[in-house]
């Protein structure tokens, strides 16, 4: 098999590439050995805590990684199975850098590494992933397959962090006192099948809540037997929404497959926008630290380009501060650690918090919504609704030839409906309206793929009519059929 090119598949935010053609054992151990010299060692850490997902090479690509970081010296941390914010947690808890195996909802034939510094703070591209790249290219090439000369191999060490993991999250949302719930949870055979049960139930030895937890394919299996583990698209939200109204059912969670994402379904079987749930939860967390003796206006909280107009809205409505960031992960968790802020949400379902070393974790945001449902009687619908306030397009791709052509356009059209611009990611227009029903508020993103000749348009507007009427002349700008 020729080498392969580490290029190809080790993306801006962590590697995800095809099993084995381009990520095998002897790739997971020179991305081992060079995580090892290149973060590790550097950060003075003494090992690195590495876990895995449910696919079926993830447990031999996790253990080649900790033989190349054993080799350096370092001690290996195993902790098997787990989420990649069971992943985070151990690296915060531990104090250590780590690697999570996973290809999150990618079909089953991928497989992947994030990775993390100690803290779980994020390593990308330009913070240390191409030196990682670069140095396990170089030793792939030389074919180096042992570390340095005189250096007495390290150790790996097993542990079972699940139950301090629920613990932690317990100790952060209490759920106890709120009124019974019935909970359909759709696991996508993907890690929330192993984290749900230990957090939300018993399975980890913690008191059983007032919980009913309805489980909708939780067997463990990276083939992906019954739908695609991405929430994201709205085919693979079809059977929990049934089972919602099966089952009668107060609220669904849909996580993804590797369960750092986290959806949410009400009682009606509808999906609760991501932003509304950035709301929801960033209204709970500015509360918490304003009982907590904080000022309202030093409280921070994130929250991206796409996101809804409601979000910045109902963050001032608290008396707190919005700050807005580009999409994308290391760009949140870097807002975040400068901001100090207590919470960050994406429209993606990402959700970040403070208490969690600032990295994102599904599972503690669907707490939050099962605390604020459980703390009073209206169902999610009615409770959700205060933060639905817009009608929004969701993102649609258009395949285009000249993105800045194509973005240029777009602009020309939205000046002459007078809109204003910003530029923090893609182009944003937005037009404030007035109260008149032909000239209602509306706003567009429109932002270029890194990585494939795509132009991603978002479109919200003060009613459904306006959002339809922009969103269509826009597509038709960005496809030359206007």
């Amino acid at each position: 098999m020729p080498t392969p090119q580490l290029a190809d598949f080790v993306k801006a935010y962590d590697v995800r590439g095809l099993v084995p053609d381009q990520l095998n054992v002897d790739v997971a151990w020179a991305l081992g050995a060079a995580f090892a010299r290149v973060v590790v060692q550097a950060d003075g850490a003494s090992g690195v805590v590495i876990g895995h997902d449910m696919r079926p090479s993830s447990p031999e690509l996790s253990r080649a990684f900790a033989d190349g970081v054993t080799a350096h010296g370092l001690v290996a941390t195993l902790i098997g199975l787990c989420s990649t914010d069971g992943l985070y947690y151990a690296s915060g808890a531990l104090d250590l850098p780590g690697a999570m195996f996973t290809a999150s909802h990618n079909p089953a034939q991928y497989n992947g590494i994030k990775l993390c510094r100690s803290g779980a703070r994020p390593v990308g591209q330009d913070s240390g992933l191409a030196d990682v790249r670069d140095l396990a290219q170089e030793l792939l090439d030389t074919g180096t397959s042992a570390g340095p000369p005189g250096v007495t191999h390290g150790t790996l060490v097993e542990r079972d962090l699940l139950g301090d993991y629920a613990a932690f999250l317990r100790g952060l949302v209490d759920l106890s006192g709120g009124r019974h719930l019935k909970v359909v949870v759709d696991a996508g055979n993907g890690m929330g099948g192993h984290t749900v049960p230990a957090v939300l139930g018993t399975g980890a030895g913690l008191p059983e809540l007032p919980l009913e937890v309805v489980p909708l394919y939780f067997e463990l299996d990276g083939t992906f037997p019954n739908h695609e583990a991405n929430p994201l698209e709205p085919e693979n939200l079809r059977d929990l929404q049934a089972a919602v109204l099966e089952h009668g059912a107060d609220i669904g969670l849909a996580f993804d497959g590797d369960a750092d994402r986290c959806f949410v379904i009400d009682e009606r079987g509808e999906p609760v926008s991501p932003s509304a749930i950035t709301s929801l939860v960033a209204t709970r967390e500015i509360a918490r630290e304003v009982e907590a003796g904080a000022k309202a206006s030093d409280v921070a909280v994130v929250y991206n380009v796409i996101s809804s107009a409601a979000v910045p809205e109902i963050i001032a409505e608290q008396g707190a501060r919005g700050v807005r960031t580009r999409v994308g992960h290391s760009f949140i968790k870097g807002e975040m650690a400068r901001e100090d802020a207590v919470f960050g949400g994406e429209h993606s379902a990402h959700y970040y918090f403070r208490d969690f070393w600032f990295a994102d974790t599904g599972m503690l945001a669907a707490m939050h919504v099962l605390a604020a449902l459980g703390e009073q009687s209206e169902p999610l619908s009615r409770l959700t609704a205060a933060y639905s306030r817009y009608a929004a397009s969701g993102e649609i791709n258009s395949t285009v030839t000249d993105a800045a052509a194509s973005t240029a356009t777009v602009r020309g059209w939205a000046e002459v409906q007078g809109a204003e611009f910003d530029e923090l990611d893609g182009l944003t227009a937005t037009h404030p309206g007035t109260n008149d029903t032909d000239d209602r508020m509306w706003w567009l993103n429109l932002r270029a793929s890194n990585t494939e000749p795509l132009l991603r348009l978002n479109v919200e507007a003060a009613d459904v009519a306006t959002m339809e009427r922009v969103r269509d002349d826009v597509l038709a700008l960005v496809r030359g059929e206007g």
